[in-house]
C-alpha cells in the first residue's frame, strides 16, 4: 500500500535529522552559557486561552476523543483543549500557576514543536519546532533585559551553521508616541496597518492607514515616512528627530531603541548583522517596546525565521503582572528549507563511529566484547549484522557512512590481534580496544555545510 505523506508535517531522513539535533544541541548551549534554564510546556492549553485576542482562532487544533460516546463529561472537557500554537501563549501560563516555585528574574529557554492549522507552504507548517529565550520579572523588569535577552539570540545564532541573519529591530514606544505626535487617531491599527507592509505595497497601506485607522493622507504618508528608515546603527535617531515631531513616549523609544542597536553591535561577529529598521511592527498588540525580526541571507523568500519583543502585560494574576521580554528562531521554518536545498546535511546517518567486523558466527560473543569495550569509552559502535566476507562489511559500513572498520583476529596460540580501518583512506593500523579512539571530528556525526561550491566544510556542533 503506498503511504501519501501529509503536507504541512515535514520529518527528516536519519541524516537530516542530524541537522535539527546539532542545531537544537548548539542553541540550548548558548543559552545555557547566559544562565537561561531550559523547560518543557504541555502540548494543549485551555481553548479560551488559546484564542484570547482572537489572533488565530482559525488555525487551532482542537482536541477530541475518537470514542467518547456516553462520556460527555470527559468528551465536552476534551473539546475546550488545544494544541498550542506558539510557545509564548503556553509560557504566560506556566508562569502564572508555578509563580510562588520561580525566581523572578526568570530566565527560560524552551525548544518545542508546536502545531497551526494554516495553508503548508515553504517555511509555514502545520507542526514545526520553535527556540524560544525570555526573561520574565514580578511587576517591573529593567529595561537592560531587552538588551540581554537579544543579544543572547544574537549570539545563538552567530553559533549556528546557516547562512547570515539580520536582526531588524524597532521600538513600539517609538512608533506609538510619534503617531500620537502626528495626530493619528487610532494608533493601535496604524501599528496593525504598518505591519503589513511586507505583504503590500505602499499605496495599499497608505489607504488602509486612512480608512483603518482614521488617518488623513497627510499623516499617512508621514507614518510611511518614519517606515523608510533603516540604518545599521544609531543614526536613525537624527533621521527622526529631522522629521520634527515631539513627544514623550518617542523620546523614550528613540533611547531603547539605540541601547538595543548598540549593545547587540558591540560583539564582533561575523554571520550576524543588526539594523534599526522602522517598518517593523510586529502585529500583535501584546507587544510594548523593542520588536525584532529575524531574517536569512537567500532566503528573504520566508519572511522572517524569527522575532520577539517587549511585552509588559502578557501574564497577569489580578495581584502582580509579569512584565518580559524574548525573541523566539523558528528552527522548522529556517532548517527544513536548508536541508531540502542541500545547504546542510548530516556527517552520516548513524550515530556509530565503528563498525565491529564479524569473522564468523562463532566469533560474534568477541565482536561483542570489544563492542562494549569501546561503548564503555563513549566510543559509539555496532557489530556487524552478518559475518559475510569483510569486503562487504565494509561496503555496508560505507553505505551507513561508518567511517571505521574493527578487525580481531586470533591466531593458533590464542593471541588476538587489533586492527582499524579508516575506510576512506583506506589506511588500516593496530589498534587497542582500551586505548583507540578516533579523532573528535569523527566521533559524533556533524554538520555538513555546502559552500555552493565543490568544497564542503563539516562544522561540529
Amino acid at each position: 500500500m503506498k503511504v501519501t505523506p501529509l503536507s504541512g508535517f515535514p520529518e527528516f531522513l536519519p541524516a537530516q535529522r542530524v541537522v535539527e539535533r546539532e542545531v537544537i544541541a548548539s542553541l540550548a548551549h548558548t543559552f545555557e552559557l547566559h544562565g537561561f534554564a531550559g523547560i518543557e510546556t504541555r502540548i494543549v492549553e485551555p481553548l479560551d486561552r488559546l484564542a484570547k485576542g482572537g489572533e488565530i482562532d482559525k488555525e487551532i487544533y482542537v482536541l477530541r476523543r475518537l470514542q467518547a460516546e456516553g462520556e460527555s463529561a470527559a468528551a465536552d472537557a476534551d473539546k475546550q483543549l488545544g494544541l498550542h500554537f506558539d510557545l509564548t501563549v503556553p509560557f504566560a501560563r506556566y508562569v502564572l500557576e508555578h509563580a510562588g516555585h520561580l525566581e523572578f528574574p526568570f530566565r527560560r529557554y524552551q525548544i518545542q514543536p508546536a502545531w497551526r492549522g494554516e495553508r503548508p507552504q515553504e517555511g509555514r507548517y502545520r507542526q514545526f519546532t520553535q527556540a524560544d529565550v525570555d526573561i520574565v520579572g514580578r511587576d517591573v523588569l529593567p529595561f537592560h533585559h531587552d538588551v540581554e535577552v537579544m543579544r543572547v539570540m544574537v549570539d545563538a545564532l552567530e553559533a549556528l551553521p546557516i547562512p547570515p541573519v539580520s536582526f531588524q529591530f524597532n521600538n513600539r514606544k517609538l512608533i506609538q508616541g510619534f503617531y500620537r505626535g502626528i495626530g493619528v487617531p487610532d494608533v493601535t491599527a496604524a501599528i496593525r496597518t504598518i505591519d503589513k507592509l511586507d505583504k503590500l505595497p505602499e499605496e495599499a497601506v497608505a489607504e488602509m492607514l486612512v480608512s483603518d485607522a482614521g488617518a488623513t493622507p497627510e499623516q499617512a504618508a508621514r507614518c510611511l515616512e518614519l517606515a523608510t528608515i533603516r540604518v545599521p546603527d544609531t543614526s536613525f535617531v537624527a533621521k527622526v528627530r529631522a522629521l520634527g515631531v515631539t513627544d514623550d513616549l518617542l523620546d523614550e523609544g528613540l533611547a531603547e531603541l539605540a541601547a538595543v542597536v548598540e549593545g547587540c553591535s558591540s560583539v564582533d561577529h561575523q554571520s550576524v548583522t543588526v539594523e534599526a529598521n522602522l517598518r517593523i511592527a510586529r502585529g500583535l498588540d501584546y507587544y510594548t517596546g523593542t520588536v525584532v525580526e529575524i531574517f536569512m541571507a537567500g532566503y528573504e523568500r520566508l519572511k522572517s525565521v524569527g522575532g520577539g519583543g517587549r511585552y509588559d502585560a502578557l501574564a497577569t494574576d489580578g495581584r502582580a503582572t509579569y512584565p518580559g521580554v524574548g525573541v523566539s528562531f523558528g528552527v522548522s521554518r529556517a532548517l527544513v528549507p536548508l536541508v531540502a536545498d542541500g545547504v546542510l546535511s548530516g556527517s552520516r546517518s548513524v550515530p556509530s563511529a565503528v563498525l565491529v567486523s564479524v569473522a564468523d558466527e562463532a566469533s560474534r560473543p568477541e565482536a561483542d566484547d570489544i563492542a562494549a569495550v569501546l561503548r564503555a569509552r563513549g566510543i559509539p559502535c555496532e557489530v556487524a549484522p552478518s559475518a559475510a566476507k569483510f569486503g562487504k562489511q565494509i561496503r555496508h559500513a560505507d553505505r551507513r557512512g561508518i567511517p571505521y572498520v574493527w578487525f580481531a583476529t586470533t591466531d593458533a596460540d590464542g593471541v588476538t590481534t587489533h586492527e582499524v580501518k579508516d575506510i576512506r583512506s583506506g589506511n588500516q593500523v593496530p589498534a587497542d580496544p582500551d586505548s583507540w579512539k578516533p579523532p573528535a571530528e569523527d566521533l559524533r556525526p556533524t554538520i555538513r555545510v555546502s559552500t555552493g561550491s565543490t568544497n564542503e566544510m563539516e562544522q561540529d556542533q
